[in-house]
């Protein structure tokens, strides 16, 4: 494992229709995370548009970085708002993960969140392009590998803490560790990163 020295503070709002048993993912068209093509993100910093190949795909929920003078709930509700144009009525954090990087001194602690209601209609964006998919249909080949670990806890609305230490190559993990069913709300509110390590 990597030496962290720093950490940056993201967020990841997923959008859920209980009704119909879907959730909203984006298909990311930008930024990190775009250009995924067999686990190796695209070093070119000027794409700006997904490769028209099933393996240069991938999905997410909305988010990213916690600007200056934001609070966590405050960044995930303008990154909703920016990526699909949606405004979160409610808002439930459910779980925080730590992600690392081999040879990367900067850990990324993503909070999640879920809202069940939200005011607009998703819409693409420069950013994302937002698509509903029934429970049993995520994508989980087109996502992130460690997604498939910790995003069943969402829909089971277990709160959960995880950690995940990732090979350059962003795809192998190579360390992971998951606590969920976690009953004490306040325990993700006191979150610190050797709880799960």
């Amino acid at each position: 494992m990597s030496t962290i020295t720093s950490r940056k503070l993201l967020t990841l709002i997923l959008v859920l229709d209980e009704k119909e048993q879907r959730v909203l993912l984006g298909m990311k068209k930008r930024g990190f995370g775009a250009g995924k093509f067999n686990g190796k993100l695209v070093s070119n910093n000027k794409l700006n548009m997904i490769l028209k190949t099933e393996d240069c795909i991938i999905y997410l929920g909305f988010g990213g970085k916690v600007e200056a003078g934001e609070t966590i709930e405050e960044g995930a509700r303008r990154e909703l708002l920016e990526e699909a144009e949606i405004e979160a009525v409610d808002m439930t954090k459910v779980g925080i993960n730590m992600f690392t990087f081999e040879n990367d001194p900067i850990g990324l602690e993503t909070h999640i969140y879920i809202t069940k209601e939200y005011k607009g209609n998703p819409k693409e964006t420069e950013e994302m392009k937002p698509e509903w998919f029934k429970y049993q249909d995520i994508p989980f080949s087109q996502m992130w590998s460690d997604d498939h670990h910790w995003f069943p806890n969402v829909l089971q609305n277990n709160r959960f803490m995880g950690y995940f230490h990732f090979a350059q190559d962003h795809k192998t993990i190579l360390t992971q560790r998951l606590i969920a069913n976690i009953h004490d709300h306040d325990l993700l509110e006191r979150f610190s990163f050797e709880q799960v390590m």
